[in-house]
């Protein structure tokens, strides 16, 4: 952690993270035209968002920040890798890390990891089905597309809401909070695939409004207290690979999970590379 990561990242442990949220959600929302054009341009600007890639290129046509950051791409744009065995990266954003589950232990930073069994919230016979298995951790700037979607095909068992904090989860921020994605608001959601069980945890983060998945709808807010936890059986959720599972309302940091000798990741895909929706970035074993 260098001087100037803690400088970024020590105020954060006082902000009010959760109010701050509530109040950036009030205003992503705001359907006031002047404002909402205002923060849209502002953001284009800043972070060179490619709106060349937007099936919607007039901003007077977002109602309000929220559906401009959340906006749909051109049909094809993200063609998805469709080759036997494939795993198509679920976001356009940046890895932050992938590599081994090591004795249930996921690396974050140097220096830094934390537990699968605080990530999906405590369960030990949870976390055991991933034990030795494969891990990949991908940040999507404001510059990014912000809808997720499906690895692989999948078929929904459990969803869990675990309360927590909402640190930044940048770079300079997962170098210095230790435990940062085992600490910060999350969803978990476990799929049954043709690899075995799959985890896909979407981490909130600071001004991150809500999460919400396709088949529940928002999840967050309201923030619950307690760990939630839907179970699925019956007209379970099915999802093929490719398809939208959910999205940040404002960005985040999603972390895939596999269990031990399901999958491999290539030897290229390491931190700070740049990915982007449905291009393969694993391979089944």
């Amino acid at each position: 952690m260098t001087f100037k990561e803690s400088l970024t990242t020590l105020p954060q442990y006082i902000l009010p993270h959760h109010p701050l949220s509530r109040i950036m959600g009030f205003l992503t929302h705001s359907k006031n035209k002047a404002w909402k054009n205002f923060f849209i341009n502002q953001i284009i600007r800043h972070y060179h968002v490619n709106m060349d890639e937007s099936l919607e290129q007039n901003i007077d046509n977002f109602a309000c920040f929220n559906d401009f950051f959340t906006r749909e791409l051109k049909p094809g744009i993200r063609p998805i890798a469709d080759q036997p065995g494939a795993i198509a990266c679920p976001a356009d954003g940046a890895v932050s890390q992938c590599g081994k589950i090591t004795t249930g232990n996921i690396f974050q930073a140097k220096g830094k990891s934390y537990s699968v069994i605080d990530l999906l919230g405590g369960s030990k016979n949870q976390a055991s089905v991933f034990e030795n298995g494969n891990f990949a951790t991908i940040y999507l700037s404001p510059k990014d597309y912000h809808r997720l979607h499906m690895p692989i095909a999948g078929t929904l068992r459990q969803m869990i809401h675990i309360p927590g904090r909402l640190f930044s989860v940048n770079g300079a921020t997962a170098n210095s909070v230790p435990r940062l994605f085992a600490r910060n608001e999350r969803v978990v959601t476990i799929f049954d695939t043709e690899m075995g069980p799959m985890a896909l945890v979407l981490v909130g983060a600071i001004f991150v409004a809500s999460i919400e998945t396709v088949w529940h709808g928002e999840i967050t807010p309201p923030t619950s207290s307690t760990i939630q936890t839907w179970n699925y059986s019956n007209d379970a959720p099915v999802l093929p690979r490719g398809a939208e599972m959910g999205r940040f309302n404002m960005g985040s940091t999603i972390i895939v999970l596999f269990a031990k000798d399901k999958m491999a990741w290539p030897n290229d895909l390491q931190a700070n590379k740049t990915v982007k929706l449905g291009q393969k970035i694993g391979t089944a074993q």
